[in-house]
């Protein structure tokens, strides 16, 4: 029977699409609570292992439309200072002009620039990342947590979300050769968000 034979009419079978989740309890203006998040990297140290640390003085904002996810917004500020990696010499040499040059380039910047639904709890949020005075795009993969009002009475949202970037491409160019062939420190950063963020009155 060939593929174009019309013999033999198919009668359409109607297809239930589960309806994602109702967010648009979300819409509104959210500020990121810095005491239940965490910002946090990972980079390839002497090709063998990861170091990871974080930032631990941050703000953010966001705006959130549950009902229209490509209205949402996200906008993020690092004291980059602030880097942690549980080694004191270490973060006093990633403050230098090595890395981040904290005392020209105090702080790390996002902006998004666009948003949108991949999934029933998956996003997408596009946007604009300001490294050492250098700003490149940026695509973040996010996903939706759960919301829930606190024992204060105030409104939670939470996401998780990863990318990763070239730090390279920001002009953090150090690095050092092994004996043993390749070098000390990956190129590759996976940065990573874990977000609580509190609805405004």
């Amino acid at each position: 029977m060939g593929l174009f034979n019309r013999t033999k009419t198919a009668t359409p079978t109607a297809v239930q699409t589960p309806a994602g989740p109702d967010l648009s309890h979300l819409t509104g203006d959210w500020a990121i609570d810095t005491t239940h998040s965490e910002i946090g990297f990972a980079v390839r140290h002497a090709m063998v292992t990861n170091v990871k640390g974080r930032f631990t003085d941050y703000e953010g904002k966001l705006h959130l439309d549950g009902a229209e996810p490509h209205n949402s917004s996200a906008e993020l500020v690092i004291k980059v200072a602030s880097v942690d990696t549980n080694q004191a010499q270490r973060d006093e040499h990633l403050r230098t002009g090595d890395f981040f040059a904290v005392e020209t380039h105090p702080e790390i910047r996002f902006r998004s620039t666009s948003a949108e639904a991949v999934g029933d709890d998956s996003y997408r949020m596009t946007g604009e990342l300001t490294i050492k005075g250098t700003t490149r795009p940026v695509v973040l993969e996010l996903d939706y947590t759960g919301s829930a009002t606190d024992a204060y009475g105030a409104e939670r949202v939470g996401f998780e979300g990863r990318t990763v970037v070239d730090r390279t491409q920001f002009g953090l160019t150090y690095n050092a050769a092994l004996e043993t062939g390749g070098v000390l420190i990956g190129e590759k950063v996976k940065l990573s968000f874990d977000i609580s963020a509190v609805k405004a009155a």
